[in-house]
């Protein structure tokens, strides 16, 4: 059913623009034994002062992020607790649990990232048609960290004892940044682009949304907001946004939703296509 209120498109970049960096996650863990799902749980349950939270906010450093990041999935004692209970809310046989972890949250961080520079051209190509439309503004609304500035690395504190052959080229490089951390053509096919990173806030806080609402002179019950993540769904509901889910490899799916929506044909002609997300 089509929505003729709706005046913007709000997209999440990572997990739905760009590949999931959950997927490297997923291989993380894996490989190591750890058990599924058990980095992620670690990392929600720190909530918003937990070092990927602080860093998706702007609030430290590359460096002093890696350390932290290292630190609080390392620290079994929470992270067990927390898996556990999430095995009962999901009413799910909790597996055995890990006595001790070393995770390299430089290590992990950098194959996450390397990840979700790979682009769904599904979505791109979505993205594209919307925009030649001219009836909707574009947003993208997304937890990111394309803030690189001098400061980015913190190469002048202790932490650079730690990294002493790390370089801001060198780093960009091995995340997989050397065109930024989401690709300027991405950047540019949006009407405004809203980056935790740059703004001090992130999803699911509702004033992150608000600002996109404000920035684009619009109410939240005239966009329409396409997420990979639940809690990030839910929060945009609470304020009244329409949304659409994004699960890995329903781009597609998610896709003929929004179309419906809008009146338009996003899907016609991609159906064929490779759903593997591929670097352009």
């Amino acid at each position: 059913m089509s929505s003729p209120n709706l005046k913007a498109v709000l997209f999440d970049i990572g997990g739905v623009v760009v590949q999931s960096p959950l997927l490297a996650i997923q291989d993380y863990e894996f490989e190591h034994g750890i058990p599924h799902n058990y980095i992620n749980c670690s990392i929600t349950a720190r909530g918003s002062q937990g070092a990927w939270q602080k860093f998706e906010r702007g609030q430290i450093p590359l460096l002093p992020f890696y350390e932290q990041f290292s630190q609080e999935l390392s620290d079994v004692d929470n992270g067990n607790k927390w898996y556990a209970e999430y095995c009962e809310r999901k009413n799910i046989a909790c597996p055995e649990l890990p006595q001790k972890l070393h995770i390299d949250g430089r290590e992990l961080f950098g194959r996450m990232m390397r990840t979700s520079q790979k682009v769904d051209k599904c979505v791109y190509e979505a993205i594209l048609r919307i925009r030649a439309e001219r009836r909707w503004r574009l947003i993208a609304l997304t937890n990111n960290y394309s803030r690189v500035d001098t400061t980015f690395l913190d190469l002048n504190g202790r932490h650079s004892e730690q990294y002493p052959s790390v370089t801001l080229e060198s780093e960009l490089k091995f995340l997989g940044w050397e065109g930024g951390a989401v690709p300027s053509y991405i950047r540019e096919s949006f009407d405004d682009f809203i980056d935790s990173s740059e703004v001090g806030m992130r999803k699911p806080e509702h004033r992150f949304y608000l600002l996109a609402c404000k920035r684009n002179h619009i109410q939240a019950h005239e966009a329409v907001f396409l997420d990979d993540l639940g809690i990030n769904l839910k929060a945009a509901r609470e304020l009244g946004m329409e949304t659409i889910h994004v699960p890995i490899g329903g781009a597609v799916t998610a896709l003929k939703t929004l179309g419906h929506k809008l009146g338009i044909n996003l899907t016609e002609g991609l159906e064929t296509e490779a759903l593997l997300p591929s670097k352009l």
